[in-house]
């Protein structure tokens, strides 16, 4: 399992022992990480890399193996209904908060501002 992506980092010039494709494995079978991409690439990068100055090759490399792998939370937003943004508004905005919030608008007001701002 995964030798493709071991031999690529060999051609990069990072060291990847046995060893250490072992312990990437046994983390693997483990549990270690939650599935996903992102910390997939943490622990992959924590096994591998012994040296600051290959982090860029590891990148590369990952890229170049697991390209057009998306997040679990995939590429869009997903929708928060809004009864749960109102409930949560009430459980940690004090009266005051709320009513200066209900002057700027209306949630789909205040959600479009937020979006622009991002």
């Amino acid at each position: 399992m995964f030798f493709s992506f071991v031999d690529e980092l060999r051609a990069a010039g990072i060291s990847a022992s046995m060893k250490e494709h072992l312990t990437l494995l046994e983390a693997l079978d483990a549990d270690i990480i939650a599935a996903s991409p992102e910390e997939f690439y943490y622990l992959a990068r924590a096994t591998f890399v012994k040296d600051e100055g290959l982090l860029d090759r590891f990148d590369q490399v990952f890229g170049k193996v697991f390209k057009g792998l998306e997040t679990s939370y995939g590429t869009d937003a997903v929708p928060i209904p809004e009864e749960w943004l109102r409930k949560i508004a009430e459980l940690y905005l004090t009266p005051e908060q709320m009513a200066e919030i209900k002057s700027l608008g209306s949630w789909e007001e205040i959600m479009e501002a937020l979006k622009q701002r991002l």
